[in-house]
């Protein structure tokens, strides 16, 4: 209700300046009146309101959505007016057409432009899809509304996500809902390494450290075995007991890092250490479709894009890839063999999360494409793993979304930095936590 107010005074505003402009010219007022007029329209536009609830990059945000409805809801009186006021008794007058046509055409291109760079510089949850899309269609008419309409739409949402969830941690700063006994330890899948520039678990771990939480990296290699993997998580987790003093740690692992951290707890002796293991999407009973893969590519091509994916990643850093081993450990065959051989530890408190995918069409590649494999396969999955192979421990929460992409293997880790209008993926971290905390790890 209060942006519909903020976005009708702003067009009132603006019609009213483009139209004192209009009016001037046409029955040649005072020279004084077209300065009036440019210092409302600029001042609307730098200054579009004086909301005080957000700050920074929202204000911008959602400046840049008011903007964009004045857009909508002057365009066509504005339009309508200079085509009325160019009418005279004895027909249109052109001269007057053309002046009062160019003038609301051109305040309508400024106002357009100002509400699209805010947007889009400024939001996260549009994503590049959406910006792509609002190019294109800004040039097909009709289209063009509509494209514009779920615009402000996602803008409008992401704000007020935002805005709610700087005032629910101001209300809670004090209670410091994800400060847990042990500190966390966040374990990466497959294909990615833990960096400083890039975090891998996007903006989660930065609402966990405002909540109070205290956070470690596994630190592994992109593509080992399980068994090397484990075994560089191990000698982390060594390194957080021994630089934290504390007893133990609690790990969230996504993808094959939940693999990775079972066989640290089981085989080496980590049981000791770890509180709890809530493990993201992780493949616990494998990927039937992977094992495919892996048994009809021809030899060749397996072992050039395994040499192609080693080479890459040495250069990123790691000293062994193995690109082969990696996979080869996430079929459906040796995770049945994985789960036989590493039971669960009576010591340590497991937990699972899955999601799942609504629609292809609605998500990046390769997700896209391998969620076509992995249902045809497996069956209802997040692009890569099904909800059952998720399914491990003493819980298991499934994540769901109305959107039509649903909820997708990156989505679990905020990975792309998209938020979603029914599901905040950085709030449900920090409930994971909260409760971690509540129990007492």
């Amino acid at each position: 209700m209060k942006s519909t107010l903020r976005s009708l005074a702003l067009s009132a505003l603006l019609f009213f300046a483009v139209s004192l402009s209009c009016f001037t010219v046409v029955y040649r007022l005072p020279w004084q009146l077209h300065i009036v007029s440019a210092v409302l329209f600029i001042g609307a536009n730098i200054m579009p309101s004086f909301r005080k609830s957000v700050k920074g990059r929202l204000r911008i945000e959602s400046d840049g959505a008011d903007i964009l409805c004045a857009f909508l809801v002057t365009v066509v009186p504005e339009a309508v007016l200079a085509a009325s006021l160019s009418r005279s008794a004895d027909g249109y007058i052109w001269e007057r057409f053309v002046i009062c046509a160019l003038i609301v055409w051109l305040a309508e291109l400024i106002v357009f432009w100002n509400g699209i760079i805010r947007v889009y510089v400024t939001s996260s949850m549009m994503g590049a899809k959406w910006r792509i899309i609002g190019l294109i269609c800004g040039m097909i008419p009709i289209v063009h509304i509509f494209a514009l309409l779920n615009i402000i739409y996602v803008t409008r949402c992401e704000v007020d996500m935002e805005t709610s969830r700087i005032k629910r941690n101001k209300e809670r700063a004090d209670k410091k809902v994800c400060q847990t006994k042990y500190p966390l330890v966040l374990v990466h899948g497959v294909f990615f390494r833990d960096s400083k520039r890039f975090n891998y678990w996007g903006r989660i771990p930065k609402e966990l450290e405002k909540n109070g939480a205290t956070i470690y990296y596994g630190g592994q290699q992109s593509a080992l075995g399980i068994v090397k993997s484990g075994e560089e998580l191990a000698q982390t987790i060594r390194s957080v007991i021994e630089s934290t003093g504390a007893e133990k740690v609690n790990i969230i692992a996504h993808s094959k890092g939940g693999l990775d951290s079972r066989y640290a707890i089981t085989k080496l002796g980590m049981d000791k250490y770890v509180a709890s293991l809530t493990t993201v999407n992780t493949p616990h009973r494998g990927c039937v479709f992977a094992e495919w893969l892996l048994g009809h590519a021809p030899e060749k091509l397996r072992d050039t894009v395994a040499s192609k994916y080693n080479g890459a990643f040495m250069l990123a850093g790691d000293t062994e890839p193995d690109f082969l081993a990696a996979v080869g450990d996430l079929t459906a065959s040796h995770c049945a063999s994985f789960n036989e051989e590493t039971p669960n530890s009576p010591d340590v408190y497991y937990q699972s999360i899955g999601s799942k995918i609504n629609h292809t069409g609605r998500n990046v590649f390769p997700l896209n494409f391998s969620y076509l494999l992995a249902r045809f396969f497996d069956g209802p999955n997040d692009g890569l793993v099904t909800l059952e192979s998720a399914k491990w421990g003493e819980r298991f929460l499934a994540l769901t979304s109305l959107a039509p992409d649903g909820v997708s293997h990156a989505d679990v880790i905020d990975l792309m930095r998209r938020d979603k209008p029914d599901f905040d993926i950085r709030e449900f971290y920090v409930s994971i936590v909260s409760e971690l905390k509540d129990a007492g790890f």
